[in-house]
């Protein structure tokens, strides 16, 4: 393995869960500010999100890990039934992920390290974060299991030097009480403000009609595809798809619609700043993407997603989106009903950096008696 360290240079661990490609997205403004702070970054990631962080760095150094692998179901029931029945293999991937953590701290000694709700990265000897918009969990399955769901995220989140959460505090989170519950973990808990790899939009360009964001977990991605495919053949707005994946065949589609099967960050901010309206999935990081930008949006929760649809309920009542269910969804009915939603706009702060820098500071002054700051 090619990896270099300057011992002068503080070494950051890093490692995103695989729960989609949100956990790997947001992580980006927050590798760009370690680098700024002349850090060494180490990945630990499966290869589809090395190949997502790697056209944004191709400098960065990456260790293969493999993650939980969590499939869902076709429809809302089969995706709770199979969350639940993976769970036991879930908890397994959590210990083997720690094992192979400290094998790996038997050759490389970070100075912290970083886990986007990876439970298992964590040692006790070096200092260990852990970022979250979930403190409490939201299962669809009632308030007890919710409560009983939030104890057991706290006793792994207990095992962290510090909670990081990816959100505003108070009235203004972007996922309610997810992120701002009543009680919170008894580690100290800093709110870095919403992450988003987005940049301010500069100026309009030419307007995409309407841009459709696909992402998520098989088979359910391909399912909202089918749908949304189906009703362009009817609506003939034109539509912008970013399908959210690499190396299938693209499907065949009306001469108004334009498909692409990935876009890197500049080309998604693009296109973001262009959309007249946007439709996507509930997910937290498009979420974050869409409202910094101050975009108007059509939010369509994964069915059995509990945190999903409890995180586009709350936008609703909020009117930061336009949500509505996929068993009731139709296009020109969501398109007609976004088109007289009163939007609200929200101020995003965001606090990351000098939480950063601060963690990156403590350890540099070790190293060399100087303290480092962003460019």
């Amino acid at each position: 393995m090619n990896f270099n360290v300057n011992n002068t240079k503080p070494l950051i661990l890093l490692s995103p869960l695989d729960w989609g490609l949100g956990h790997t997205t947001r992580c980006i403004p927050i590798i760009h500010t370690l680098l700024q702070l002349n850090c060494d970054v180490l990945v630990a990631c499966n290869s589809r999100q090395k190949e997502l962080l790697i056209r944004e760095f191709p400098d960065l150094f990456f260790m293969p890990l493999e993650g939980y692998n969590v499939q869902y179901g076709t429809n809302k029931r089969r995706t709770i039934a199979r969350i639940i029945l993976q769970l036991p293999g879930i908890l397994i991937k959590i210990k083997r992920e720690h094992r192979w953590l400290k094998k790996l701290l038997q050759q490389f000694r970070p100075d912290f390290i970083i886990s986007d709700n990876r439970f298992g990265f964590y040692t006790r000897n070096i200092p260990s974060y852990f970022i979250t918009h979930q403190l409490a969990i939201e299962t669809g399955l009632g308030k007890k299991i919710n409560t009983i769901t939030r104890l057991l995220n706290y006793h792994f989140i207990h095992r962290f030097r510090e909670c990081w959460v990816p959100d505003n505090q108070g009235a203004s989170a972007l996922a309610g009480t997810l992120s701002n519950p009543g009680k919170l973990p008894a580690i100290p808990v800093q709110y870095l403000g919403p992450l988003s790899r987005m940049q301010p939009c500069n100026s309009a360009g030419t307007s995409i009609p309407l841009l459709i964001i696909l992402s998520g977990p098989e088979p359910q991605r391909s399912v909202f595809e089918q749908l949304l495919l189906q009703a362009l053949k009817q609506v003939t707005i034109a539509t912008t798809i970013v399908r959210g994946l690499t190396g299938k065949p693209a499907p065949v589609v009306p001469a108004h619609v334009t498909l692409y099967d990935h876009a890197d960050a500049a080309t998604l901010n693009s296109m973001l700043c262009a959309a007249e309206m946007i439709i996507s999935r509930a997910g937290y990081t498009t979420v974050m993407d869409v409202l910094k930008l101050g975009k108007k949006s059509i939010l369509v929760p994964t069915p059995g997603q509990a945190e999903q649809e409890y995180i586009a309920q709350w936008l609703l009542e909020k009117q930061l989106a336009y949500t509505i269910p996929q068993q009731a969804f139709e296009l020109q009915q969501a398109l007609e009903a976004a088109q007289h939603f009163d939007f609200n706009r929200i101020t995003i702060t965001e606090n990351y950096q000098p939480i950063l820098q601060q963690a990156v500071a403590a350890v540099s002054t070790k190293k060399t008696g100087v303290i480092l700051s962003a460019e």
